[in-house]
């Protein structure tokens, strides 16, 4: 026993430092991969469930916004379901008339911008769940994505430069086309 502590004493106190540092990253990065597996299966088989259980509906979208679920208008029932780490956090929601009944409800992100404010649409809903939306009348198109400050003035920057090189440009074949015609008199 006293055998193999010595190699250990042997060792700087920084390595000893590090060897723990390094079995301790190894150790969090595995637990976390076990972690994401179980939350990945998780929503696989509810997704199943909403698949299994979405109808195709005609609604007319009144309103969207990004808020907290708290102040969504959404039934007591779900808010209780609801985990405590997830009722601060916002949410996209979709108040809709679906036949005579105004609704709330709650959309996916990735569908959240395609949903036209206003107008109708057919949507495919699982509970209180936007799974898809499609166009009636026309088809659905993304908003533009909004520039930030920065976006805009790089953007505004890159015409002007374009710009100046055009007309650079066309200034060079002017006054070679000058030049040309100087020397054919």
């Amino acid at each position: 026993m006293v055998s193999m502590c010595l190699p250990l004493l042997a060792m700087s106190k920084l390595s000893i430092v590090a060897i723990i540092a390094v079995v301790v990253v190894v150790a969090s990065m595995i637990a976390l991969s076990i972690y994401g597996k179980k939350l990945q299966k998780q929503q696989e088989e509810s997704r199943e469930q909403l698949e299994a259980a979405k109808q195709s509906v005609k609604i007319l979208v009144i309103d969207k916004k990004r808020m907290k679920i708290k102040d969504a208008g959404l039934p007591a029932m779900v808010l209780d379901k609801m985990p405590k780490r997830y009722r601060n956090q916002k949410l996209p929601i979709v108040k809709a008339k679906i036949g005579p009944q105004i609704m709330s409800l709650i959309c996916e992100e990735k569908i959240f911008d395609l949903i036209p404010v206003k107008k109708e649409v057919r949507a495919s809903i699982s509970g209180i769940y936007i799974l898809e939306v499609k166009g009636i009348r026309d088809s659905l198109e993304a908003k533009g994505k909004k520039l930030s400050m920065k976006e805009k003035i790089q953007k505004k920057a890159s015409d002007l430069t374009n710009d100046l090189t055009k007309s650079k440009d066309s200034s060079k074949s002017d006054s070679k086309a000058d030049s040309k015609s100087k020397k054919k008199k």
